[in-house]
């Protein structure tokens, strides 16, 4: 059954009640998310200063020790440098400066001399460029008073949730979601899978839902691979069914990013089509800034949605 994919006439309405729907939530709850964040990441900031002594002595002992320290120390100077940027200012492997970043850890195989050589131009560069407006005790050639390293914490952790802003909102946004779908759900009687009650997605006990759950399917190479569903719902009357419902939760605060990702949900549905067969459906779960070439975009490769703000919707996929 379609649910909003062959009612275009209804599109634009429900994409003004989607963003107002989310930009309510945002004003409320946003700042709220932002601001626990920023104090988590001002505690943070706090610890990186101790372990450099307040940015007068980053030894590559102290870098090699903790490497997710190195975002904190590129928005510490003045200006902010970005990695790509702080790579070619030091003449360091963008190798080393990735697995410090993305991995927390020093690349494994390097050699241990070449790795403190370039921790050495790496704190080279932070203490020369550090920011004489924040850290002011380093003109006066001191640590710095407790009021001034918190101060200054705030203000780079400030800069650390600037730059990533948008995955705070989005994490919070999804959490929300799926919180929405679960309330749903649990008061037209289901129940949330216990750990290791189904062995997979194929085998869960009628009446219940998990979220963020592996579904196997195979790549046109024959590789077998998972790929994680954001909720999963296997129908109190899964005889007259299939499959369970597959719904990916998505949200967004601008028109442009769901247009350039579009693509994504279109070829989950495709690599679970080829799988499974034409009886799998794969839905979505939207708020906020959806267009009408999203949608459609969307309806020509056979997936629906349901909106937020029309959550009761749900019912109409037979559950």
């Amino acid at each position: 059954m379609m649910i909003n994919r062959n009612r275009p006439d209804l599109w634009k309405t429900d994409v003004a009640r989607s963003v107002d729907f989310y930009n309510e939530w945002f004003m409320r709850f946003a700042p709220v998310s932002f601001r626990e964040t920023r104090v988590e990441t001002t505690k943070q900031v706090e610890e990186a200063l101790r372990w450099t002594a307040n940015l007068t002595d980053i030894r590559p002992e102290t870098l090699k020790a903790y490497p997710s320290v190195l975002p904190i120390l590129r928005m510490s100077t003045c200006p902010p440098i970005a990695r790509d940027r702080l790579i070619g200012l030091a003449g360091v492997d963008k190798n080393l400066v990735e697995n410090m970043e993305g991995k927390n850890r020093i690349p494994p195989k390097m050699n241990q001399l070449h790795v403190r050589e370039q921790l050495e131009k790496i704190g080279e560069i932070i203490e020369k460029m550090a920011d004489p407006d924040i850290f002011v005790w380093k003109e006066r050639g001191d640590i710095g008073s407790q009021e001034e390293v918190h101060r200054a914490s705030i203000v780079v952790a400030d800069r650390l949730c600037g730059s990533i802003a948008n995955p705070i909102i989005r994490n919070a946004q999804e959490k929300r979601q799926l919180a929405a779908i679960k309330d749903w759900l649990i008061e037209r009687g289901y129940r949330e899978l216990k750990v290791g009650e189904a062995k997979d997605w194929l085998s869960m006990p009628d009446g219940t839902f998990c979220f963020r759950f592996n579904v196997p399917i195979f790549m046109s190479t024959g590789k077998k691979v998972n790929i994680p569903v954001d909720a999963v719902i296997q129908r109190k009357d899964s005889s007259q069914y299939e499959f369970p419902v597959l719904l990916e939760a998505k949200s967004a605060g601008d028109f442009t990013n769901p247009n350039k990702r579009r693509k994504e949900e279109t070829a989950k549905a495709q690599q679970l089509k080829s799988t499974y067969g034409d009886k799998i459906t794969f839905d979505l779960f939207l708020c906020g800034y959806f267009d009408s070439g999203y949608l459609g975009y969307g309806a020509a490769e056979g997936i629906d949605w349901i909106w937020e703000h029309r959550i009761d919707d749900l019912k109409f996929l037979g559950l």
